[in-house]
């Protein structure tokens, strides 16, 4: 069963959020609270959003993701920020159904894209999401400014 998230599901998901860390190699990489959680996704003006999926009543996965936008396309779109779900639990339809109801959504609502960024080291999940029809965009390099350097632009003279 896949759904969208509710409030009470917030342990939950910052249990599968650091345990997709420990599956990408970073387990103490996680700063996130559950008062972060909380408020991204059911706060005041939630941009963030999350599904469930669940086994038994159970989460075992979920699909957290937010709207962005393509100047070249002129609408909106899906960024999966993260999919997971527990490896004892995969092979069983949970990331696909996950991903069709992210494509659902952009489907019934005119976006043009769904998108992700994956490790290039995780083999299984590049062959699965190759297996949906969704192709690496190569020639792209994803950027990141973090820490020291984001704090010390940010901080600079808008000069």
């Amino acid at each position: 069963m896949i759904r969208p998230a509710r409030p009470d599901d917030v342990p939950a998901i910052l249990e599968l959020i650091r345990a997709l860390a420990a599956y990408e190699r970073e387990p103490d990489a996680v700063e996130a609270t559950e008062q972060d959680l909380e408020q991204a996704l059911f706060g005041e003006d939630p941009s963030v959003f999350a599904h469930i999926a669940e086994d038994a009543g159970e989460p075992v996965g979920f699909a957290l993701w937010f709207v962005n936008f393509s100047t070249w396309t002129g609408r909106h779109g899906v960024y999966l920020e993260d999919l997971f779900v527990l490896p004892e639990m995969r092979g069983r339809g949970y990331g696909r159904a996950l991903l069709a109801g992210l494509a659902r959504t952009c489907v019934e609502r005119g976006y043009r894209r769904l998108e992700w960024s994956v490790l290039d080291w995780n083999e299984p999940s590049i062959a699965f999401y190759r297996s949906l029809g969704a192709v690496p965009m190569d020639e792209w390099t994803v950027y990141r400014l973090h820490g020291k350097a984001l704090e010390e632009l940010g901080s600079a003279g808008a000069g």
